[in-house]
This record gives structure tokens, C-alpha cells and sequence, in this order.
């Protein structure tokens, strides 16, 4: 039954709470255990909260990977990441282990896996393992960001396409040893891809920017020589704290996040093992 209406106006059931972090992004989410099946009231709150908060954090959450998996599937079918680590046992769920991870990928602004056709939905990290200090992980808004242009460069903006490929993080995941799949059939099997420099969210109607600094390579139909004034522009622009929520992980923390309309940023701040746990989900796309 429900009993409760969050802030943006999300119907909430009974013992379900939510805690706003910032103004413009992240929320954490209380009364609630993940071990068990959730109802469709249930689903369909979270999934509110989710649109209107765009990074979900939930707490003591202590899942095993059929747990993990049930979660993200009350959501929609999974999407399957094509760089797969050596630590993972099923292309179901990425394993993410580190324990030197600067310049490794992670700590740069992106989504995951733009350099897919149909990128995920929205993504679900756990924490399983942490360094006894560092390891947080920082979220943005690309609602906030595309706002934040000025109505000159959102009308151009608006127009453009950017190419994203897998390359440059298949090369780190090979080079940092998290990796053995090679890179040459990976790159004949996803070739690069065009998306909107400013996506229309599916079922918000709002745009968001959408290049990253990990898999877009340049703008379509701009010189090189613009390309080098614009893209990087935009790849810095998207780190304004005024568009950020900071988020410190225990073990058994989880977060989840609207892919389509957020980047995130893993701080290389530690030198103790990380291992993390991801599963992402399939669903409405960016147009």
C-alpha cells in the first residue's frame, strides 16, 4: 500500500523512503531488502525515483550475483558489456578488480559503453570488496550539463552527431591486464558508431549531453580543426561540481544509474584491491 509521495511526486510504498543528496542528482533509497523479490508497486516506484533522481544509492544491500541479476531484470533484459574481464565467470555480470586503477579508464567522466549501438539503459554497481580508504565514485548529470550550455551552443550542439568506439578503453582493459580478449576482433566485431552529441531522453523528453572522454572520438562533419576546439570543451564542461553527487561505498552499497542521462567518474585514490560487480540493463534508447 502506498503511503508516501517523494519530492519530484513518486509514489512510494510503505517503508520505502528516499534522501535527495544534491539539488541535481542522486538519492538514497532506504526501507528496503534486495535479497527479496520486488512487487510491481515496487519496480515502478524505484524506477520513478530512478528518472527523477538519476543515480539511485541503496545500503546494505548483501546480494549474491542471482540476486544482483533478479534485480536488474525486474527493469529489463540485460545488456550484455562486449569487454568482458578475466575475473568475471559470466558475460552476465562485469567484474571490476583493481588495486592500481589511475589511468586505467574509470577515472575519466563516460557512460558505459556508448560505443555500443544501443548503449545500456542504466547500469547496477555493488561493491564487494574496498581499499580502507578511497574508492568513491562520482556521478553527473548530463541533464545539468546540456542546461547549462548557453542557448547558442545548445542550438548547435543540438544538430551534431560524435562518433564513439570501443578502442581506446579495449586498449587500457588489454594494457592493464584486465583483459584477454583481442583487440582486433573486438574492434571488426563493434565497429564505431554515431549517437547525438545532445540526446533526447526516451521517457523524459529531456536532452542530455552525451560524449565522453572515454569512448567519443569526434564530431561528425566538423573540421578537424573544430573538433579540436569543441569536443574538449564539451568533455570538460561535463565536470562542474554543480552537476555532481560524490558517493563513499561500504561493502554490500549499490548504485544505480539512468545511463542515459549520467557519467561517472571512479576516483583512483587507492592502492588496496576494489572489486566491484556490474550488471546492465537493456531498455529504451538515446535519439
Amino acid at each position: 500500500m502506498r503511503d508516501t509521495i517523494a519530492r519530484g511526486g513518486t509514489a512510494l510504498p510503505t517503508g520505502l523512503s528516499v534522501r535527495p543528496l544534491t539539488a541535481a542528482i542522486g538519492a538514497e533509497v532506504s526501507g528496503i531488502d534486495l535479497r527479496d523479490p520486488l512487487d510491481d508497486v515496487t519496480v515502478a516506484a524505484i524506477r520513478g525515483l530512478l528518472l527523477e533522481h538519476l543515480v539511485l544509492f541503496f545500503r546494505d544491500q548483501h546480494i549474491d550475483d542471482e540476486q544482483h541479476l533478479a534485480f536488474a531484470q525486474a527493469f529489463g533484459p540485460l545488456s550484455i558489456s562486449p569487454v568482458a574481464t578475466r575475473y568475471q565467470d559470466s558475460p552476465k555480470v562485469t567484474v571490476l578488480d583493481q588495486v592500481s586503477p589511475k589511468g586505467e579508464g574509470a577515472d575519466e567522466w563516460h557512460s558505459d559503453n556508448t560505443f555500443m549501438a544501443k548503449p545500456p539503459m542504466a547500469s547496477i554497481l555493488r561493491a564487494a570488496q574496498l581499499p580502507e580508504v578511497g574508492g568513491d565514485t562520482c556521478f553527473a548529470s548530463m541533464y545539468a550539463a546540456y542546461d547549462a550550455l548557453s542557448p547558442a551552443l545548445r542550438s548547435l550542439v543540438d544538430g551534431l552527431r560524435a562518433v564513439h568506439d570501443i578502442t581506446k578503453p579495449m586498449r587500457k582493459a588489454i594494457a592493464a591486464g584486465h583483459s584477454t580478449l583481442d583487440l582486433a576482433e573486438t574492434q571488426r566485431r563493434w565497429p564505431p558508431v554515431e549517437h547525438p552529441v545532445a540526446a533526447t531522453h526516451p521517457e523524459t523528453g529531456r536532452k542530455a549531453l552525451f560524449v565522453n572522454r572515454n569512448s567519443t572520438t569526434h564530431i561528425v562533419g566538423l573540421t578537424e580543426r573544430e573538433n579540436d576546439v569543441l569536443l574538449p570543451f564539451l568533455l570538460d564542461h561535463v565536470r562542474s561540481p554543480d552537476f555532481q553527487c560524490r558517493f563513499h561505498w561500504e561493502v554490500g552499497s549499490i548504485a544505480f544509474w539512468d545511463n542515459r542521462s549520467v557519467q561517472h567518474f571512479a576516483v583512483a585514490d587507492y592502492t588496496q584491491r576494489r572489486v566491484m560487480r556490474r550488471v546492465t540493463i537493456d531498455g529504451p534508447g538515446i535519439t
